[in-house]
């Protein structure tokens, strides 16, 4: 072959390639930016790609539009961030019951474990404690909840719906359901691996310590302990607590009384940001002091609204989804952009510093809870940064002109509409 031909045909392929590589970025659009491009706008002139004639259950596959047809901003894939209390076995016992979802259901959850209990009026969570703190939210009913800190102050108070309580680790309490109808409520563990069944009781120790024992540290006759429980109590059925007043005073001792409250009223708190559309509600160490290792909001979000585009720069995000229906997108290097529906009951989680976004999709209000491993609530939000950076540079960035960007929110507004 001469040089000339094998620089022609050099040059044909080179040529060649440019003219794929111009179709192929044709090929990209706003919207539908992925190569190749993803989603069911790629179906159009063969709808038979969007058929799904194999075995299904369209009970859940209904649940979850997004995952059936994501949208074609979507791509590649990540650990599964959707998991629920729905479909989590159920512990019954005479008083009530509980469900948890833990790291070992859901890979993903390294940071927080969580548990839904319920208790009947009278309904006892026995005396107990635990290796990580426990971080409780209301979600019906009324609660009493008693804890003993370090110092040996007592705490007795009675929590209602949207209240919260946090206990740090290994400090001993209980819980019990007040009337008319008892309680039920989400505990967070700040550890992924926690789990509520492997908890520290205090019959389990009474059942596997001698008598002998017992009666030396209690200072009373060995007989005193001869009708104990065998086995652990766990949830039982009690008989419902007299005046919450009474009962602080009975646990009062010399040293009084602990300088903060292990309970704070989240859903009755004022709104750190309230726009059109919604308002979010806070609560970590700066307002709810005892509460050193877990940080939570309470968003709300009218009908349309978007949490806006952002992401927490000191902790992944558990979220708990108690009421309407939800659909996040959660952002990755890669790039990766997976979408996920939320239901009542469902648990979300985001990896720290991934992008994300919620919006309500259906027709009434949407509310969850995140939750996060740490002393304080913090996020960065996308129009915030592009607000307070110089606009020369976004405008770079995006090819808009200047004055579109000075109208994006500068104001962090949490939640949109403004």
């Amino acid at each position: 072959m001469s040089k000339v031909s094998r620089r022609n045909l050099l040059s044909a392929t080179a040529a060649g390639a440019m003219v794929t590589a111009a179709a192929s970025a044709r090929a990209a659009s706003f919207g539908n930016p992925d190569e190749p491009p993803q989603g069911a706008i790629n179906t159009k002139g063969n709808p038979a790609s969007l058929t799904d004639p194999g075995p299904q259950n369209p009970a859940i596959g209904d649940q979850f539009p997004s995952a059936q047809s994501p949208p074609p901003t979507d791509v590649s894939d990540m650990p599964l961030f959707w998991a629920s209390f729905n479909n989590a076995p159920k512990r019954i016992q005479n008083g009530g019951w509980a469900r948890q979802v833990t790291q070992a259901d859901f890979a993903i959850a390294e940071s927080i474990s969580g548990v839904d209990m319920r208790l009947t009026a009278g309904g006892i969570r026995e005396m107990h404690w635990h290796l990580a703190a426990e971080w409780g939210f209301v979600s019906y009913g009324n609660c009493r909840v008693t804890v003993l800190d370090e110092m040996g102050r007592a705490y007795v108070a009675d929590v209602k719906e949207g209240d919260l309580w946090y206990f740090p680790a290994g400090l001993p309490h209980s819980l019990q359901g007040l009337g008319p109808d008892g309680c039920e409520f989400l505990l967070c563990f700040d550890d992924g691996k926690a789990t509520e069944y492997n908890t520290l009781l205090v019959t389990d120790w009474l059942a596997h310590t001698p008598p002998d024992i017992l009666a030396e540290n209690f200072g009373v006759p060995v007989g005193t302990f001869s009708k104990i429980p065998l086995h652990q109590l766990y949830i039982f059925q009690g008989k419902l607590p007299g005046a919450l007043l009474a009962d602080q005073a009975a646990v009062k001792g010399a040293k009084g009384f602990p300088p903060h409250p292990f309970t704070f009223s989240l859903g009755s708190s004022a709104p750190v940001r309230k726009t059109k559309g919604g308002e979010v509600r806070i609560a970590d160490s700066n307002n709810f002091i005892v509460s050193k290792t877990i940080a939570a909001a309470l968003v709300t979000l009218h009908p349309g609204g978007l949490r806006e585009m952002h992401w927490h720069p000191n902790a992944d995000e558990w979220q708990y989804w108690i009421k309407g229906k939800g659909r996040m997108t959660v952002f990755d290097s890669g790039p990766k952009a997976v979408t996920m529906d939320f239901n009542p009951g469902d648990i979300g989680y985001v990896k720290r510093s991934n992008g994300h976004y919620i919006k309500n999709i259906g027709d009434g209000d949407l509310q969850f809870l995140e939750v996060f491993k740490s002393p304080y609530f913090a996020d960065v939000s996308l129009s915030d940064w592009m607000t307070h950076t110089p606009p020369a540079m976004v405008a770079q960035h995006l090819n808009v002109d200047e004055a579109t960007i000075a109208k994006f929110p500068s104001n962090k507004p949490e939640i949109m509409p403004e």
